[in-house]
């Protein structure tokens, strides 16, 4: 189960990281790779939305994993966009794409505020409460860096670089 997440998580990092590049780059932005994500982007954030869904489901409810305060945090913008996603893609309505980017930055930013912690890069606000698991435990690591909250942030980077690349028009790029 966490190498499969795992893998998955590397795979939304390295996508995520040529769509970057794509914003900067017109003859990377003009490759057939990086039209299928422009023109598929609500498919594959409700794709990732899901899969970050089902993932976290069954790390807290098969596996036993009890999530923290900053997890239910993460969940809280993540789990909407299965919905809102399915909707889009049910009417076609591109119009959802800004609602998305908007969840995943506010939960790509709590869920990279939680890696930081687990890395002990800065301190966490829940290390020590008495009604919930300590935001600092590490369920998961694996490839010696891909926690839980790191998936999770893979996933909104996905969702977030998929859709901010669907809504870039075709303009001169920043090369020099």
């Amino acid at each position: 189960m966490n190498l499969i997440w795992s893998i998955g998580s590397v795979v939304a990092q390295v996508i995520s990281l040529v769509l970057i590049l794509s914003l900067f780059f017109q003859k990377l932005r003009a490759t057939a790779f990086v039209q299928f994500f422009k023109g598929n982007a609500i498919l594959i954030s409700f794709i990732a939305a899901l899969f970050a869904t089902i993932g976290s489901l069954i790390y807290s409810d098969v596996l036993g994993y009890e999530p923290c305060k900053l997890c239910w945090l993460q969940r809280i913008f993540m789990y909407p966009q299965v919905i809102l996603m399915g909707v889009a893609l049910f009417r076609k309505d591109v119009s959802v794409k800004i609602y998305g980017i908007i969840l995943s930055v506010i939960g790509g930013a709590i869920a990279l505020f939680h890696y930081t912690g687990q890395i002990e890069l800065t301190p966490l606000p829940c290390s020590a409460v008495g009604y919930s698991v300590s935001c600092a435990q590490k369920f998961v690591m694996e490839f010696g860096y891909i926690t839980i909250p790191l998936m999770a942030f893979s996933a909104f980077l996905l969702i977030i670089f998929s859709l901010v690349v669907s809504m870039k028009k075709e303009e001169a790029s920043f090369e020099a």
